[in-house]
């Protein structure tokens, strides 16, 4: 189940390359106690990989399910089983572009696609029943369409984007997967033991990733080679090299109550998976012809239509100005600025705001600065905290519930129109306003139409 230590089989190498110079640019930006505690094990990781790429294992463990293999058709033990199972059903490329037989594969496919765009948690776990041969054709199948539609686009970002969507998919399914959790590991990290039993943990569709993560599990270490490599994608504090169990060039994965050991390892694999999507399908770019392109365009052009109205909301809520955000969001901060107590919730909905607009970390910290408990160094890691895994701002109803919304009927309009139940809303609407405003009214007609109003109209929606 763990790699061997001593003589490790390596060959086949990760898409990420960690050389001995990045290790020393990384382990000198560190602070010079943390530094020096870490300086022996970097000198035995430099000594030992001068100058080479991070390897994974060169031959991975079989894989005979195929019920595993169409949930992670990713995986480099599925390439022959897919292949055996369109010689069986007769699958060719003019049968996946357009075949019946197929059609609910590119319909699964476009749902892989459009959750690459619009979910935040990725691919949707959901897809077809894999117990069934039907169920596994389609999941495997529609892995392979999305692959061809995103080489056809030519576009590294949406590559970027929906590799990162089925990692984060993998991500999710790995934490509540006990039993293939070792394999899929020795796949893709050199070096990984369990160091406590296994352990199936209670988990259901219903949750969160948060809770799943909250999940017991068995404990978990990692080579510290490739932790080294891994870790710097992944944001905060925990996975800081000065911050990990360190022993004889192992990492110790600590169940933590928040964040147990098999999740961490599972945040590990999602960064490998991510790399190994991506490296194929920017590798299988060259192998698109012309009239492939051309029959792929429709669904090519739909994730473009897709990327480029999230972008343009995305520019939209991060380009707003300090008179766009919701009286909830300005009446917190007035607060805390006048050293007000706010209560937790309302400290979480700025925090939560502040990391949907993009605002700069330390911008947040400096708005709970007049709070009577600041403490610099704890508001900073709960920031980090949120800008980290991105939760969503809570609604207005929640708002109320918790006494953190000031607004009484009749004191905003905005507010008081009968959509409005979310502060990201009013965000829209205002700057919708913002631009019907500041264009050129109309001048009257020889017909004697009047100029329109300029009192503000009741949106019908955000």
């Amino acid at each position: 189940m763990s790699s061997s230590t001593d003589q490790p089989n390596h060959s086949r190498t990760s898409c990420c390359i960690s050389n001995t110079a990045s290790w020393r640019s990384w382990a000198m930006n560190m602070p010079r106690a943390s530094r020096s505690r870490i300086q022996p094990t970097l000198n035995f990781i430099i000594r030992r990989h001068q100058g080479c790429i991070m390897p994974v294992p060169t031959t991975p463990p079989t894989v005979v399910d195929e019920v595993t293999l169409a949930r992670y058709p990713f995986l480099p033990q599925a390439t022959g089983w897919i292949q055996d199972m369109a010689i069986r059903h007769s699958i060719d490329l003019e049968e996946l572009l357009e075949g019946s037989l197929m059609e609910p594969a590119r319909q699964r496919a476009r749902i892989r696609l459009i959750d690459s765009i619009q979910s935040k948690e990725g691919v949707q776990v959901v897809g077809g029943d894999i117990h069934t041969e039907e169920g596994r054709l389609i999941e495997a199948f529609s892995f392979y369409y999305a692959r061809l539609v995103m080489c056809a686009s030519e576009d590294e970002r949406l590559i970027a984007r929906w590799a990162q969507a089925e990692a984060a998919r993998a991500e999710q399914l790995l934490i509540q997967d006990a039993a293939n959790l070792p394999t899929i590991a020795n796949t893709y990290i050199g070096q990984v033991e369990f160091l406590t039993a296994a352990t199936s943990p209670a988990v259901s569709q219903s949750m969160s990733m948060r809770q799943l993560r909250q999940q017991p599990s068995a404990e978990w270490r990692v080579g510290l080679a490739d932790f080294i490599e891994i870790c710097p994608k992944i944001t905060g504090h925990r996975w800081r090299l000065p911050n990990v169990d360190v022993e004889k060039g192992w990492v110790r994965l600590h169940n933590e109550r928040q964040y147990a050991s098999s999740a961490k390892l599972a945040r590990l694999l999602r960064e490998r998976i991510k790399a190994g999507i991506e490296t194929e399908a920017f590798e299988k770019r060259g192998q698109i012809t012309t009239d492939l392109a051309v029959r792929l365009a429709e669904p090519v052009g739909m994730v473009r239509k897709l990327l480029a109205s999230k972008t343009s909301e995305a520019i939209a809520l991060v380009g707003a100005e300090e008179s766009d955000w919701p009286p909830c969001m300005q009446k917190i901060i007035a607060d805390l600025s006048s050293g007000v107590n706010v209560n937790h919730f309302g400290r979480l909905f700025l925090a939560s705001m502040s990391a949907t607009l993009a605002l700069p970390q330390e911008s947040c910290v400096n708005f709970f600065r007049g709070a009577p408990d600041f403490s610099e160094a704890t508001t900073t890691y709960q920031v980090e905290h949120v800008y980290t895994h991105e939760y969503t701002p809570a609604g207005c109803g929640k708002l109320k519930v918790n006494h953190n919304c000031p607004v009484l009927p009749g004191d905003n309009r905005t507010c008081d129109q009968s959509w409005m139940d979310h502060p990201l809303k009013y965000i829209r609407a205002t700057q919708r306003w913002k631009r019907l405003t500041s264009t050129p009214s109309p001048t009257p007609s020889d017909e004697g139409e009047t100029v329109p109003s300029t009192e503000q109209p009741a949106q019908d929606g955000a």
